[in-house]
């Protein structure tokens, strides 16, 4: 990076017809050496949280290595590209998603539930719902004074919040993975416009009227700013008019590409008659473009914390686009079955992949000194092993990215049997500066994620 005299706002947003543009870091950002303060100066750390439902099928996930030379695994294999990125985790059980004398028998809501807030999910199928302040909240509570969005929650397929979707548990607790109290669970966007215009669009009215008059206008968030665009950009120097030109050619390509989803839904199925997601093509470009909505919030530093359910627990959903029309949750209950394990590891390295067209945005995207790629600190996995059995010990884990330099990735780090899940969660948020004394079932942090 290169540290200038003339310094724009670190939070320059421009505005025009109900549209605000938030912008990338970019040098000019960046004051004298001589007034930037340590704190400005530090690397800002993002933290994600990328969810898949029913677990793995393990021996095809964990690397028979430990440490640097760990291999990639049938599962694993999409994201070998990624190795100095990676720091996969064995070991991690969650006991708050264990069934307890008298629960019902409902295992996924109870997971999902006790994911990210380490606490046994209260058995109801009505509106009484209870688990626990999330992780990803927490830390949200201080880095989002930071930002314009306190955090971001996004996913694909997901049920009302009403009604119960598992025996003895409401669909709260799978509709989720973030919970501002412990009552409170938070509502995850579906709809990529929508995550859009929340990142985008106009901040101070939700009416559906008024936001579909604004898009019937046809035009872009970037032609609504295009004149102070123009502007900034005859004042910027090359470097930054070529980081800002990648960032605005993103956004543009968003648009186009939710506005030809909406059109071609409009014109090919009709709201009466459309199918529950999961059709060959659309599934996939559904995630895609969620991430790169989520790579945007990052860039421009409108949220440090984002929640992603790539589909929930239960889920329905099928993948003949990769020749499993088999419903997920179905094939999960596979009884080892070797057809069924087959199909849910090419199904597990079918997200592991889509994963890594994630990590491959954050790569390509500058941030600092670096990338977003370095800068991020992902966790992805799910909240049970063994599908088949609803297991809560040695979950699928994994760390991506280099965390602000407060990680060491590379390796695969394998923990004492039965190590509690939330031990990892004090770590990480140590590591994004929210630290706490206890989170959970939490019995201390976890050593070796960074060896700093």
């Amino acid at each position: 990076m290169i540290i200038t005299k003339r310094a724009l706002p670190r939070r320059t947003i421009l505005r025009g017809l109900g549209t605000a543009v938030a912008l990338p870091l970019l040098d000019g950002m960046v004051p004298a050496l001589t007034a930037l303060s340590q704190t400005e100066a530090r690397p800002k750390p993002r933290l994600g949280v990328v969810y898949v439902p029913h677990g793995a099928v393990m021996n095809n996930w964990t690397p028979t290595v430990e440490g640097a030379g760990f291999d990639f695994t049938p599962i694993l294999q999409p994201l070998s590209s990624f190795r100095d990125r990676l720091m996969v985790l064995s070991g991690l059980d969650h006991a708050p998603g264990a069934q307890m004398p008298g629960d019902p028998a409902g295992g996924h809501g109870r997971i999902t539930g006790a994911f990210l807030t380490g606490v046994h999910a209260k058995p109801t199928e009505g509106a009484d719902f209870e688990a626990g302040r999330s992780m990803d909240q927490i830390a949200a509570s201080t880095l989002g004074r930071q930002t314009q969005l306190g955090s971001l929650e996004v996913g694909v397929s997901l049920p009302d919040f009403a009604g119960a979707c598992d025996a003895g548990f409401s669909c709260a607790y799978i509709s989720t993975l973030s919970w501002s109290t412990p009552t409170t669970p938070l509502p995850m966007e579906s709809s990529p416009r929508a995550v859009f215009e929340r990142l985008f669009g106009d901040g101070t009215t939700t009416d559906p009227a008024v936001r579909h008059e604004r898009m019937a206008k046809d035009r872009s968030v970037l032609d609504a700013v295009a004149e102070k665009l123009s502007r900034l950009q005859q004042g910027l120097g090359s470097t930054d008019r070529a980081k800002l030109s990648d960032y605005l050619t993103a956004v543009r390509d968003i648009e186009r590409r939710i506005e030809r989803a909406e059109a071609e839904l409009d014109r090919e199925l009709p709201l009466v008659e459309r199918p529950a997601a999961g059709t060959p093509s659309s599934f996939e470009e559904h995630v895609k473009v969620l991430f790169d909505l989520q790579v945007l919030a990052y860039q421009t530093d409108l949220t440090r914390v984002i929640s992603f359910l790539m589909t929930p627990e239960l889920t329905a959903q099928t993948y003949p686009q990769i020749g499993i029309p088999d419903p997920h949750h179905a094939l999960s209950h596979h009884e080892n079955n070797p057809e069924s394990l087959a199909k849910l590891t090419k199904l597990g390295g079918y997200h592991t992949g889509l994963f890594a067209y994630y990590l491959d945005k954050l790569r390509a995207t500058p941030d600092g000194d670096g990338s977003l790629l370095d800068q991020v600190l992902v966790l992805y996995g799910s909240g049970m092993s063994n599908s088949n059995l609803h297991n809560i010990q040695n979950l699928p884990i994994l760390l991506a990215g280099g965390g602000a330099g407060r990680l060491r990735p590379g390796r695969h780090v394998r923990y004492a049997d039965g190590t509690p899940l939330t031990n990892l969660y004090l770590s990480l948020l140590d590591k994004v500066d929210v630290p706490i004394e206890r989170f959970g079932d939490s019995t201390g942090r976890l050593a070796h994620l960074s060896d700093l």
